[in-house]
């Protein structure tokens, strides 16, 4: 009894742990959000509830007469970054539909841990989407709740383009107390 306690303890704090730390590319990616050829452009993902440190981007698109397999152009982007200007010599693909950006394991570029929505890239000389446009599914909730006490402290600058100001460990209190739930039923 006390083994399938702690085993159902470790797996539903990993489930728990995976289901709140998530990945995801907010931009370009669906119809109001796309890319200017011959131009520059910016990759941005959801840094504060990512589980890694560091990904290679990629480039991909469902035509393989446009693109025949993902291109990397960054090999290692730091997760605090949060988002990437991306420039015209890092990525010159031809206007067409159907491109995806990928953030991938840096060792393994097919183990894919985000992938946008399909995106456009417009011809050169097109307007840019307008900086409140957001792929429609690129949303997320969540809610959580702690009691206790701990010290608190003040920081200075700006961490919200570096995401500093939210590194914690998702899912971390909840695992705790599934752990110690399963302690309970040992």
């Amino acid at each position: 009894m006390k083994f399938f306690a702690a085993a159902l303890s470790a797996t539903l704090a990993a489930l728990v742990g995976n289901t709140v730390a998530q990945l995801q590319v907010t931009s370009p990616g669906g119809p109001n959000s796309w890319w200017v050829a011959e131009s520059d452009n910016v990759v941005s993902w959801t840094c504060s509830t990512s589980p890694y440190t560091n990904f290679t981007i990629l480039i991909a698109n469902s035509n393989p007469a446009i693109l025949v397999a993902p291109f990397a152009f960054i090999a290692q982007q730091p997760n605090y970054d949060c988002s990437e200007l991306i420039t015209k010599d890092q990525v010159n693909q031809p206007p067409a539909t159907g491109y995806t950006i990928q953030l991938a394991d840096p060792f393994n570029n097919t183990n894919v841990y985000a992938e946008s929505q399909p995106f456009e890239i417009k011809n050169l000389g097109s307007p840019y989407p307008s900086s409140s446009a957001t792929p429609s599914s690129a949303t997320a909730s969540g809610s959580a709740s702690a009691s206790g006490s701990s010290p608190s402290s003040s920081a200075q600058g700006d961490s919200s383009k570096s995401g500093a100001g939210s590194l914690v460990a998702p899912g971390g209190l909840a695992a705790a107390a599934i752990a110690a739930l399963g302690l309970i039923l040992a």
